[in-house]
């Protein structure tokens, strides 16, 4: 069941969405090659703690950790780890949900380590060209293909393939609500979008071929070939003329006090 929002609820959402373009931000400050992707998860982790907001990811379905930190050819739901280090040109994506007052928000964020191939950077750059194109088409009126196929269309165009294992969804006071939101598909199907839905759209994108393999684990998803794999998200509503992006870090900046704290934090 599809559970429209309240303009109050999305008020809501948008301040969890500002702590959590915020932990990217600071996240942004401190990426460098020699960090463990562990390292980056306790930070991470401190610094939603110390803007009063959880990690809601932590405990998740018996997920351990604060992020999903996915490497090179992992597509989604990375496990940090001590003995991962960072190094120059890898592409990490970071998916982490904040909780604010009993409100959620959802986003994921691909960062290059120092400087990446030409072909990496171009699955970068298309990836979150893909983003835009699905949230462009995440209005009213429209259906949920019309966002699909807008990502597809773009990414296969390019030479990439569109994960299709893992989808966008519903998000509010759960973390995954109805409707799922596929990054593949035909425009005109689908269930139509309607005013006050709250949405994720989080296209992964693949150097290779779009299936995925399981570690043991049960959790973290790779490229069924070993290629690379990039990922954008963020959380929006869907408005008559134009979605409401919840978690741009474009409306947002990391204030003194936020910066101090950074600059203080010990790895």
């Amino acid at each position: 069941m599809i559970v429209l929002k309240t303009e109050e609820e999305i008020q809501g959402m948008k301040k969890s969405g500002e702590i959590l373009a915020k932990t990217h931000l600071a996240i942004k400050q401190i990426l460098r090659p020699g960090l463990s992707t562990m390292q980056i998860n306790d930070f991470a982790e401190e610094f939603m703690k110390y803007k009063n907001a959880i990690p809601v990811q932590k405990g998740f379905e018996g997920f351990p950790y604060a992020l999903c930190t996915s490497v090179n050819d992992v597509i989604c739901h990375g496990f940090p780890r001590k003995d991962e280090i960072l190094k120059e040109g890898d592409i990490l994506s970071i998916d982490n949900v904040v909780e604010y007052n009993g409100y959620l928000s959802d986003s994921c964020w691909s960062y290059a380590i120092g400087k990446l191939s030409d072909q990496d950077q171009k699955l970068m750059d298309v990836t979150l060209k893909c983003l835009d194109l699905g949230i462009e088409q995440a209005i009213a009126g429209n259906r949920l293909g019309d966002i699909g196929s807008a990502i597809q269309t773009y990414a296969e165009a390019a030479g990439f393939s569109v994960v299709r294992d893992f989808v966008g969804h519903g998000i509010g006071k759960e973390m995954h609500e109805d409707p799922q939101v596929p990054h593949y598909g035909k425009a005109g199907r689908g269930r139509r979008l309607i005013e006050n839905m709250v949405i994720t759209i989080e296209p992964m994108i693949n150097i290779g071929k779009w299936q995925k393999k399981l570690d043991s684990n049960g959790w973290v998803a790779r490229t069924i070939d070993g290629e690379k794999s990039c990922q954008f998200e963020h959380t929006l509503v869907i408005r008559k003329d134009k979605a409401e992006i919840l978690t741009n870090q474009d409306d947002t900046s990391l204030t003194d006090e936020e910066m101090e704290w950074i600059k203080n934090y010990k790895f």
